[in-house]
Protein backbone atom coordinates (compact mmCIF):
# COMPACT_ATOMS: atom_id res chain seq x y z
CA UNK A 1 0.00 0.00 0.00
CA UNK A 2 1.24 3.65 -0.38
CA UNK A 3 2.44 5.87 2.00
CA UNK A 4 3.82 9.56 2.69
CA UNK A 5 7.52 9.49 2.69
CA UNK A 6 9.37 9.22 6.23
CA UNK A 7 10.77 7.24 9.08
CA UNK A 8 12.10 7.22 12.90
CA UNK A 9 13.02 10.39 14.35
CA UNK A 10 16.07 9.80 16.59
CA UNK A 11 15.56 9.90 20.13
CA UNK A 12 18.32 13.05 19.90
CA UNK A 13 17.37 14.62 16.99
CA UNK A 14 15.08 17.66 16.47
CA UNK A 15 12.32 17.28 14.49
CA UNK A 16 13.01 19.26 11.13
CA UNK A 17 16.62 17.59 11.54
CA UNK A 18 14.90 13.93 11.29
CA UNK A 19 12.46 14.96 8.14
CA UNK A 20 15.95 16.11 6.55
CA UNK A 21 17.52 13.21 6.71
CA UNK A 22 15.05 10.90 5.84
CA UNK A 23 14.21 12.83 2.80
CA UNK A 24 17.70 13.21 2.06
CA UNK A 25 18.20 9.08 2.40
CA UNK A 26 14.88 8.00 0.45
CA UNK A 27 14.15 10.36 -2.21
CA UNK A 28 17.39 12.37 -2.54
CA UNK A 29 15.78 15.65 -1.74
CA UNK A 30 17.68 18.72 0.06
CA UNK A 31 14.87 19.85 2.34
CA UNK A 32 14.35 23.70 2.60
CA UNK A 33 11.11 25.88 4.07
CA UNK A 34 8.93 23.30 5.79
CA UNK A 35 5.96 23.95 8.99
CA UNK A 36 4.71 21.45 11.17
CA UNK A 37 1.29 20.23 9.25
CA UNK A 38 -0.68 17.63 11.76
CA UNK A 39 0.75 15.54 14.48
CA UNK A 40 -1.22 12.30 16.38
CA UNK A 41 -1.16 9.07 17.10
CA UNK A 42 -2.77 6.00 15.01
CA UNK A 43 -3.43 2.59 17.16
CA UNK A 44 -2.57 -0.40 14.80
CA UNK A 45 -3.59 -4.21 16.34
CA UNK A 46 -0.03 -4.55 17.36
CA UNK A 47 1.60 -0.87 17.95
CA UNK A 48 0.71 2.68 18.41
CA UNK A 49 2.88 5.32 15.96
CA UNK A 50 3.29 9.03 16.72
CA UNK A 51 2.63 10.42 13.14
CA UNK A 52 4.63 14.01 13.08
CA UNK A 53 3.96 15.37 9.33
CA UNK A 54 5.14 18.18 7.82
CA UNK A 55 4.66 20.49 5.02
CA UNK A 56 7.24 20.92 2.67
CA UNK A 57 6.88 24.24 0.40
CA UNK A 58 10.57 23.89 -0.82
CA UNK A 59 13.43 21.12 -1.32
CA UNK A 60 16.24 20.69 -3.93
CA UNK A 61 16.74 18.00 -5.98
CA UNK A 62 15.19 15.38 -8.05
CA UNK A 63 13.37 12.23 -6.39
CA UNK A 64 14.33 9.24 -7.00
CA UNK A 65 13.40 6.10 -4.97
CA UNK A 66 16.86 5.56 -3.47
CA UNK A 67 15.43 2.84 -1.16
CA UNK A 68 13.98 0.84 -4.55
CA UNK A 69 10.32 2.04 -3.74
CA UNK A 70 7.68 2.95 -5.71
CA UNK A 71 6.78 6.56 -6.07
CA UNK A 72 3.44 8.52 -7.10
CA UNK A 73 2.68 11.84 -7.60
CA UNK A 74 -0.98 12.73 -6.39
CA UNK A 75 -2.60 15.78 -6.42
CA UNK A 76 -4.16 16.43 -2.83
CA UNK A 77 -7.86 16.26 -3.86
CA UNK A 78 -6.99 12.61 -5.19
CA UNK A 79 -5.10 10.94 -2.46
CA UNK A 80 -8.46 9.67 -0.95
CA UNK A 81 -9.05 6.90 -3.85
CA UNK A 82 -5.18 6.43 -3.37
CA UNK A 83 -4.26 2.40 -1.77
CA UNK A 84 -2.88 4.47 1.50
CA UNK A 85 -2.18 2.82 4.93
CA UNK A 86 -5.81 3.75 7.06
CA UNK A 87 -3.32 6.14 9.17
CA UNK A 88 -3.09 8.78 6.47
CA UNK A 89 -6.31 9.82 6.31
CA UNK A 90 -6.20 12.60 8.43
CA UNK A 91 -2.64 13.76 6.32
CA UNK A 92 -4.67 13.73 3.19
CA UNK A 93 -7.95 15.77 4.86
CA UNK A 94 -5.17 18.56 6.39
CA UNK A 95 -3.54 18.73 2.70
CA UNK A 96 -6.60 19.65 0.86
CA UNK A 97 -7.70 22.53 3.64
CA UNK A 98 -6.39 26.32 3.57
CA UNK A 99 -4.53 27.71 6.01
CA UNK A 100 -7.73 30.26 6.77
CA UNK A 101 -10.97 29.82 7.32
CA UNK A 102 -13.57 32.82 7.18
CA UNK A 103 -15.97 32.87 9.30
CA UNK A 104 -19.00 35.24 8.16
CA UNK A 105 -19.79 38.14 10.04
CA UNK A 106 -22.59 41.15 10.79
CA UNK A 107 -24.48 42.54 7.90
CA UNK A 108 -26.89 45.06 7.25
CA UNK A 109 -28.35 44.31 3.35
CA UNK A 110 -27.39 42.14 0.80
CA UNK A 111 -25.04 44.66 -0.95
CA UNK A 112 -23.00 44.57 2.32
CA UNK A 113 -22.38 40.86 2.48
CA UNK A 114 -21.44 40.56 -1.26
CA UNK A 115 -18.99 43.25 -1.00
CA UNK A 116 -17.92 41.71 2.22
CA UNK A 117 -17.74 38.45 0.95
CA UNK A 118 -15.82 39.47 -2.44
CA UNK A 119 -13.42 41.50 -0.86
CA UNK A 120 -12.38 38.48 1.91
CA UNK A 121 -12.24 35.72 -1.52
CA UNK A 122 -9.98 38.49 -3.20
CA UNK A 123 -7.58 38.41 -0.54
CA UNK A 124 -6.95 35.22 -0.56
CA UNK A 125 -9.40 33.19 1.46
CA UNK A 126 -10.57 29.69 0.00
CA UNK A 127 -12.83 28.09 2.75
CA UNK A 128 -16.13 30.18 3.73
CA UNK A 129 -18.34 29.48 6.60
CA UNK A 130 -21.71 31.01 6.23
CA UNK A 131 -22.89 31.41 9.72
CA UNK A 132 -25.96 33.93 10.42
CA UNK A 133 -27.06 33.22 14.29
CA UNK A 134 -30.98 33.06 14.73
CA UNK A 135 -31.63 32.89 10.87
CA UNK A 136 -34.54 30.57 9.74
CA UNK A 137 -34.41 28.01 7.13
CA UNK A 138 -35.75 30.37 4.16
CA UNK A 139 -33.23 33.15 5.28
CA UNK A 140 -30.22 30.69 5.60
CA UNK A 141 -30.99 29.43 2.28
CA UNK A 142 -31.66 32.40 0.46
CA UNK A 143 -28.13 33.75 1.54
CA UNK A 144 -26.11 30.36 0.80
CA UNK A 145 -27.37 30.68 -2.87
CA UNK A 146 -25.92 33.89 -3.16
CA UNK A 147 -22.86 33.41 -1.39
CA UNK A 148 -22.31 30.55 -3.20
CA UNK A 149 -22.91 32.55 -6.51
CA UNK A 150 -20.24 34.14 -5.42
CA UNK A 151 -17.15 31.15 -4.22
CA UNK A 152 -17.85 29.09 -6.91
CA UNK A 153 -16.39 31.18 -9.46
CA UNK A 154 -13.56 32.02 -7.22
CA UNK A 155 -13.37 28.49 -6.47
CA UNK A 156 -13.99 28.84 -2.73
CA UNK A 157 -15.50 26.11 -0.97
CA UNK A 158 -18.69 27.02 1.50
CA UNK A 159 -19.76 25.32 4.26
CA UNK A 160 -23.66 26.71 5.89
CA UNK A 161 -23.20 26.66 9.59
CA UNK A 162 -26.53 25.34 11.42
CA UNK A 163 -28.47 22.25 12.75
CA UNK A 164 -26.90 19.54 10.82
CA UNK A 165 -30.13 18.02 8.78
CA UNK A 166 -31.34 21.68 7.77
CA UNK A 167 -28.13 22.55 6.72
CA UNK A 168 -27.08 19.31 4.82
CA UNK A 169 -30.62 19.92 2.67
CA UNK A 170 -29.74 23.83 1.99
CA UNK A 171 -25.96 22.52 1.17
CA UNK A 172 -26.97 19.89 -1.49
CA UNK A 173 -29.59 22.19 -2.84
CA UNK A 174 -27.03 25.11 -3.84
CA UNK A 175 -24.24 23.54 -4.46
CA UNK A 176 -22.17 24.06 -1.31
CA UNK A 177 -18.93 22.01 -0.38
CA UNK A 178 -20.28 20.91 3.39
CA UNK A 179 -21.95 21.79 6.61
CA UNK A 180 -20.23 23.26 9.86
CA UNK A 181 -21.81 21.58 13.29
CA UNK A 182 -21.95 23.98 16.35
CA UNK A 183 -20.96 22.33 19.43
CA UNK A 184 -24.48 22.01 20.94
CA UNK A 185 -26.03 19.13 17.84
CA UNK A 186 -22.58 16.85 18.71
CA UNK A 187 -23.46 13.70 20.67
CA UNK A 188 -26.97 13.45 20.01
CA UNK A 189 -26.48 10.69 17.25
CA UNK A 190 -25.40 12.98 14.49
CA UNK A 191 -23.45 10.90 12.20
CA UNK A 192 -21.59 11.95 8.85
CA UNK A 193 -23.13 9.85 6.43
CA UNK A 194 -26.71 11.25 8.11
CA UNK A 195 -25.74 14.49 7.66
CA UNK A 196 -23.84 15.21 4.50
CA UNK A 197 -21.99 13.86 2.11
CA UNK A 198 -19.36 16.77 1.64
CA UNK A 199 -16.90 18.31 3.94
CA UNK A 200 -17.83 18.10 7.40
CA UNK A 201 -16.54 21.03 10.41
CA UNK A 202 -17.39 20.91 14.01
CA UNK A 203 -16.70 23.94 16.68
CA UNK A 204 -15.08 22.71 19.74
CA UNK A 205 -14.71 23.92 23.32
CA UNK A 206 -13.19 20.64 25.16
CA UNK A 207 -11.26 16.96 24.67
CA UNK A 208 -15.12 15.73 25.12
CA UNK A 209 -16.51 17.82 22.19
CA UNK A 210 -13.35 16.97 19.92
CA UNK A 211 -13.85 13.11 20.84
CA UNK A 212 -17.25 13.39 19.60
CA UNK A 213 -16.40 15.29 16.47
CA UNK A 214 -14.28 12.19 15.70
CA UNK A 215 -16.89 9.53 16.54
CA UNK A 216 -19.33 11.25 14.33
CA UNK A 217 -16.40 11.11 11.35
CA UNK A 218 -16.00 15.07 11.12
CA UNK A 219 -13.19 16.16 8.82
CA UNK A 220 -11.96 19.18 11.26
CA UNK A 221 -12.54 20.81 13.80
CA UNK A 222 -12.27 24.60 15.07
CA UNK A 223 -11.30 24.66 18.69
CA UNK A 224 -11.97 28.32 20.88
CA UNK A 225 -11.24 30.57 22.58
CA UNK A 226 -7.44 30.41 22.11
CA UNK A 227 -7.08 34.15 23.13
CA UNK A 228 -8.86 36.61 24.55
CA UNK A 229 -12.41 38.51 22.40
CA UNK A 230 -14.04 41.12 22.45
CA UNK A 231 -17.37 38.92 21.04
CA UNK A 232 -16.66 37.11 24.24
CA UNK A 233 -14.76 39.10 27.34
CA UNK A 234 -15.67 36.87 30.13
CA UNK A 235 -14.69 33.43 28.60
CA UNK A 236 -11.56 31.68 29.31
CA UNK A 237 -9.22 31.17 26.65
CA UNK A 238 -6.84 28.03 26.03
CA UNK A 239 -3.70 30.14 25.15
CA UNK A 240 -1.41 28.71 22.35
CA UNK A 241 0.10 26.01 24.72
CA UNK A 242 -3.39 24.68 26.27
CA UNK A 243 -4.38 24.48 22.20
CA UNK A 244 -1.57 22.41 22.08
CA UNK A 245 -2.34 20.18 25.13
CA UNK A 246 -5.72 19.84 23.98
CA UNK A 247 -4.87 18.57 20.67
CA UNK A 248 -2.31 16.11 21.27
CA UNK A 249 -2.19 13.17 19.53
CA UNK A 250 -5.86 13.43 18.16
CA UNK A 251 -6.60 11.94 14.10
CA UNK A 252 -8.31 15.49 13.41
CA UNK A 253 -7.27 18.60 11.87
CA UNK A 254 -8.30 21.80 13.58
CA UNK A 255 -8.44 25.35 13.12
CA UNK A 256 -7.36 27.94 16.26
CA UNK A 257 -10.66 30.54 16.87
CA UNK A 258 -10.74 33.56 18.84
CA UNK A 259 -8.53 36.40 19.13
CA UNK A 260 -6.18 35.06 15.97
CA UNK A 261 -5.48 36.52 12.48
CA UNK A 262 -3.35 35.81 9.88
CA UNK A 263 -0.32 36.61 11.92
CA UNK A 264 -0.51 34.08 14.55
CA UNK A 265 -0.29 31.20 11.94
CA UNK A 266 3.25 30.85 13.07
CA UNK A 267 2.38 29.69 16.33
CA UNK A 268 -1.14 27.73 15.28
CA UNK A 269 0.92 25.94 13.22
CA UNK A 270 3.26 25.09 16.31
CA UNK A 271 0.59 24.76 18.24
CA UNK A 272 -0.56 21.74 16.23
CA UNK A 273 -3.35 23.78 14.31
CA UNK A 274 -3.51 23.98 10.42
CA UNK A 275 -4.33 27.09 10.60
CA UNK A 276 -6.40 30.04 11.81
CA UNK A 277 -9.95 30.55 11.41
CA UNK A 278 -11.70 34.20 12.02
CA UNK A 279 -14.94 36.88 11.71
CA UNK A 280 -13.20 39.90 12.48
CA UNK A 281 -9.80 38.73 11.02
CA UNK A 282 -11.09 38.27 7.58
CA UNK A 283 -14.73 39.79 7.83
Amino acid sequence: RWEFPGGNKGADEERVDALRREYCEELGLQVGHARPLIRYRHDYPDISVDLDVWLIRRCRGKPRGLEGQAMDWVAPEALMAHDLLPADRPVTTALQLPDRYLITGSFQSPGEFEERLGQALDAGITLVQLRIPGADADVLAAVAKRAQAICAPRGAALLINGEPGITAEIATRVGARGIHVPARYLGRGTARRSVSTGLVGVSCHDRAELNAAIDMGADFAVVSPVQPTASHPRAASLGWEGLRELVDGLPLPVYALGGVNESDLDAAWNAGAIGVAGISAFW
